[in-house]
């Protein structure tokens, strides 16, 4: 019996990224820091949130008194706000202009290696510009190729994910190779009324790999219209529902590649193939000689991948760059490198002047649900890394409030519009917001709020964290 796993599209949101535009209902023009507290308790205890877990904690930037706390040494599901503590200490541990390199060595008798090390950024374009370096030094054939993917060891999803999300484009697969962002993508067209959808692969080459099972229908216009797209297991069949109407656009379908070393070597045969080198077997080995490198191509520099990390709240970049971390430690026998990147961001997080007992990494972007960070541990990241030589790096790497990232359609039209600077967080009844404030008539603030436990649509919450956020913009000494 197939057991199937599905991914709904255009009905659920992906889970730690979906952000939707909220505008703060609040007519406070300014408020006493003494007031402070009456002001953010009159949102949070509201009856229609009496289910849920705030965790809250607000302080000067620049010293240590409390304005405001709820719970701030508690644990909450941080979503993704843990993305901070993550790009905290790849910024300080791999420095602004790290780069991540692929590179192909050539072993003679027609063989050659190439070494994936996780570079989350690899698209089609990096792919060509390898195969355009093999053609210069005059390679026209291959006879073998090796994919060397031991640089990363360890499950390419983390095994607390949840099974959705593992389904999902935001929950990717992270190894050594990573290509396009290890998603694969189709269209479902509209047809006559009664028709199946019909599916267009983007990629031709990835339609061999699965057996579709096509159960959707186009119906009339002004009918409903919802889409899911199923996985079996194995990772061979693709189960199709849904209606669109006739009239409807087509609906565009990113899924998770399910063995990214073998998609890498697919999608590099057409590289090669445009340039006009053949190539003859290909394999992927764990290991072996690097003799000489032929062919390389680099990452964008951290600071950059810093930039998609928390702006888009990207969770593929977010566990590459768990995984880079690995590098600099020397990693014992059977420990994976995630596990040695989560020792490094502990250490990195000491450093910096976090309590070690403020938090429990499980992995690096937040998706899993084991993740249990305090609002105090946040504040105490985003404290400690603004006194580093990198500060500013790290700052303007954060969406701005109603101008950029996953903040781009909140906080318009209010006081926070481009003086937050702060990341976002959404799963499953969890929404969460951390980051800087320049308060006008005050001085610069930091904050950390979490929300846990809500049976209120995210949209709700977001409100109120939202209104809390304004209700700092407006503070001033009394």
């Amino acid at each position: 019996m197939l057991v199937f796993l599905g991914t709904q599209i255009g009905v659920t949101q992906p889970a730690a990224k979906a952000q939707t535009p909220v505008a703060p209902t609040t007519t406070t023009k300014s408020i006493c820091s003494t007031q402070l507290g009456t002001a953010v308790d009159a949102v949070i205890n509201r009856p229609l949130f009496s289910r849920g877990r705030w965790g809250i904690l607000v302080q000067p930037l620049l010293r240590g008194q409390t304005l405001y706390s709820r719970d701030a040494q508690k644990y909450f599901t941080p979503a993704s706000n843990l993305k901070l503590l993550t790009t905290a200490a790849a910024l300080q541990q791999l420095g602004a202009n790290f780069r991540i390199r692929t590179s192909i060595y050539q072993n003679g008798n027609g063989v050659l290696r190439v070494v994936g090390r996780g570079d989350p950024s690899l698209s089609d374009t990096q792919l060509q510009t390898l195969a355009q370096q093999l053609k210069q030094k005059g390679i026209t054939q291959i006879q073998r190729l090796i994919a060397d993917d031991s640089y990363i060891q360890g499950d390419i999803v983390n095994p607390t994910w949840q099974l959705e999300d593992v389904q999902s484009d935001y929950g990717a697969p992270v190894s050594s190779f990573i290509l396009n962002q290890n998603i694969f993508s189709l269209k479902l067209v509209p047809q006559a009324v009664g028709k199946s959808l019909q599916v267009v692969w983007i990629d031709a080459g990835e339609a061999k790999q699965w057996r579709i099972i096509n159960q959707s229908v186009t119906v009339a216009q002004n009918q409903p219209t919802y889409v899911n797209v199923t996985r079996e297991l194995s990772g061979t069949v693709l189960r199709i529902q849904g209606q669109l109407t006739t009239n409807s656009e087509p609906s565009l379908i990113d899924l998770p590649v399910v063995d990214p070393d073998y998609y890498f070597l697919r999608r590099f045969r057409t590289a090669l193939a445009t340039e006009k080198i053949s190539l003859g077997q290909t394999l992927v080995i764990s290991g072996g000689v690097n003799q000489q490198e032929i062919a390389f191509v680099e990452s964008p520099p951290l600071s950059e991948l810093l930039m998609e990390t928390l702006q888009n709240s990207n969770n593929l970049y977010a566990e590459a760059l768990l995984r880079a971390l690995a590098v600099k430690k020397t990693r014992v026998k059977n420990q994976t490198s995630a596990d040695v990147g989560l020792e490094v961001v502990k250490a990195s997080l000491t450093q910096l002047g976090v309590d070690p007992a403020n938090y429990i990494l499980v992995d690096g972007s937040g998706l899993s649900r084991r993740d249990l960070v305090t609002p105090e541990a946040f504040v105490q990241t985003l404290r400690g890394i603004a006194r580093t030589p990198t500060a500013y790096i790290y700052r303007a790497s954060l969406p701005v409030a109603g101008k950029s990232g996953t903040l781009k359609g909140r906080f318009q039209d209010t006081p926070a519009e481009g003086i937050v600077q702060a990341k976002t967080g959404t799963l499953t009844g969890v929404v969460s917001l951390s980051g800087y404030l320049n308060a006008p008539k005050y001085e610069p603030l930091v904050f950390s709020i979490i929300v846990n436990q809500s049976e209120q649509p995210a949209i709700v919450v977001r409100q109120a964290i939202d209104e809390i956020v304004v209700l700092l913009t407006q503070l001033q000494r009394c």
